[in-house]
C-alpha cells in the first residue's frame, strides 16, 4: 500500500513477532530457537502484535500524516493494513520464522532510506538488533513487548510510544542519548543478573513516559539490611493457610533469607505455611495454585529507576492472576535507596492489558523499612 509520501513524516515500523513470548511460561526470555520451541512447547502465544495494534490505533488520527517503511508479513506489514496506515516495504524475510538478522538487514535499509527515526516492538533483544544495526546515529521509540526490557530506548507502553512519536514528529521535544542494555540469557536462567552495556542510541527526550534504564541495587551492608527488614516484617505478617506469591528480586528474596531457605532469584515461588509448595511456577501453574489455596497474596518489588511492579521481568503475574489476585491482597516492598529512584515518585504496570492497566491506577501502600510505610500513586 502506498501513495505519494512526499508531504508526509517518514517512520520506520520492526515488529518483533516472537518477543515476550517467553514471559508467562517463566522463560525469562525468548532469545534462541530452543527456548522459542521451548515457550510454544508450554502454551506461550505471540503477544507482539497487540502490542504493534495498540500503538498504531493511536495513530489513527493522523493518517494522513505518517508515511511507514516497514517489513513484509509479520514483522510490520500486516499490522499497518489492519490499521489502514500508509506504507511501502522496504524488506521481505527469507523464511517464514524470522531471525534477529531480518530486524538487522530491515534496519539497515530504514537507514540508508535516510528513514529519520524507527519505531520497534519487542524487548532488549530486539533494541540490540536496532543498535547493531543503526548505531549511536540512530533515532528510536522502543514499544516494550518483551520479557526484559532494561534499556532506555522504550516508552512505558504502546499509548505512550504514540504520544511520544508525534511530540517527536512536531518538533515539540528533541533526542537524548539512551543506553541499550541486555542481559545474558543463560545466567538469567540460572539466577544470575549480567546485564551488558552494548551502546548508546537517541530516543526523544519525553522522561514521563520515556522509561529509564533498569538501576540495580547497590551491594552495600545497609542496602542488604533494608531487605533482610522488610523480609522480616513480612514473614512477621505472615498468616496460616495463606498462599504467598513470591515475586523475582534481590528485595524478595530476603523473604526467603529470613526463613533460611532458598529461593529462585528471578522467578515466582509458592509459600504456603513459611515453606515452598512450588518453585519457579508460570502463569498457568499460579492459576492451578489458585483454585486450590481460598486465600493468596503477592508480594513484589519494583524494577529500580523504572518504578514497574508489573509487567517487566514478571510476566507469570499475568493479567488473569492478577485479576485473580487482586490489589488489595499486594504487598510491595522496596528499600529506602530503591523508592528514592522512583520516576516522578510513581509506580507503574505494564500488564500488557490496557484496560487493567487503567483499572490499577491508584493509591499504594509501600513497605520501606521495618513497620514503615510510603503512599505511593501508581499512574
Amino acid at each position: 500500500m502506498a501513495s505519494d509520501a512526499s508531504s508526509r513524516f517518514r517512520v520506520g515500523f520492526i515488529v518483533n513477532p516472537i518477543a515476550g513470548m517467553g514471559g508467562s511460561v517463566g522463560l525469562k526470555g525468548t532469545d534462541g530457537q530452543e527456548i522459542l520451541a521451548r515457550a510454544r512447547e508450554l502454551g506461550a502465544t505471540p503477544s507482539a502484535g497487540e502490542r504493534a495494534r495498540e500503538f498504531l490505533r493511536f495513530l489513527e488520527a493522523v493518517r494522513s500524516k505518517v508515511h511507514f517503511l516497514t517489513v513484509a508479513g509479520e514483522m510490520g506489514e500486516i499490522f499497518l493494513q489492519e490499521a489502514d496506515l500508509e506504507f511501502e516495504i522496504t524488506y521481505t524475510p527469507k523464511e517464514a520464522e524470522t531471525t534477529p538478522q531480518d530486524t538487522i538487514a530491515s534496519a539497515k535499509l530504514m537507514k540508508a532510506a535516510g528513514v529519520p527515526l524507527v519505531v520497534f516492538v519487542g524487548g532488549d533483544g530486539t533494541a540490540r538488533d536496532i543498535y547493531t544495526a543503526l548505531g549511536p546515529e540512530g533515532i528510536v521509540i522502543g514499544v516494550p513487548a518483551g520479557v526484559k526490557i532494561h534499556s532506555g530506548v522504550f516508552a512505558t507502553n504502546p499509548e505512550s510510544a504514540a504520544r511520544v512519536l508525534l511530540r517527536y514528529l512536531w518538533e515539540e521535544i528533541g533526542v537524548v542519548e539512551a543506553e541499550v542494555m541486555d542481559i545474558d540469557e543463560d545466567a538469567f536462567r540460572a539466577g544470575s543478573v549480567q546485564s551488558q552495556l552494548y551502546g548508546y542510541m537517541l530516543a526523544p527526550s519525553e522522561p514521563a513516559v520515556m522509561q529509564w534504564s533498569k538501576a540495580a541495587s547497590p551491594d552495600t551492608v545497609d542496602e542488604h539490611e533494608n531487605q533482610l527488614e522488610l523480609g522480616q516484617q513480612v514473614v512477621d505478617d505472615m498468616r496460616p493457610g495463606v498462599l504467598y506469591l513470591v515475586g523475582p528480586g534481590t528485595t524478595c528474596r530476603a523473604v526467603a533469607e529470613v526463613l533460611h531457605i532458598d529461593k529462585t532469584l528471578l522467578g515466582v515461588d509458592a509459600l504456603v505455611d513459611k515453606q515452598w509448595v512450588a518453585m519457579d511456577v508460570n502463569a498457568a501453574q499460579i492459576l492451578d495454585l489458585l483454585d486450590q489455596y481460598p486465600e493468596s497474596e503477592i508480594i513484589v518489588t519494583a524494577i529500580g529507576a523504572q518504578g514497574f511492579i508489573f509487567g517487566r521481568g514478571n510476566l507469570q503475574f499475568s493479567p488473569e492472576v492478577l485479576r485473580r489476585v487482586p490489589p488489595q491482597k499486594w504487598r510491595i516492598i522496596m528499600t529506602q535507596y530503591k523508592f528514592l529512584t522512583l520516576p516522578g515518585g510513581h509506580l507503574r504496570v505494564d500488564t500488557r492489558d490496557s484496560a487493567l492497566d487503567q483499572e490499577l491506577h491508584g493509591m499504594y501502600r509501600v513497605l520501606v523499612g521495618a513497620g514503615e510505610y510510603r503512599i505511593v500513586e501508581l499512574s
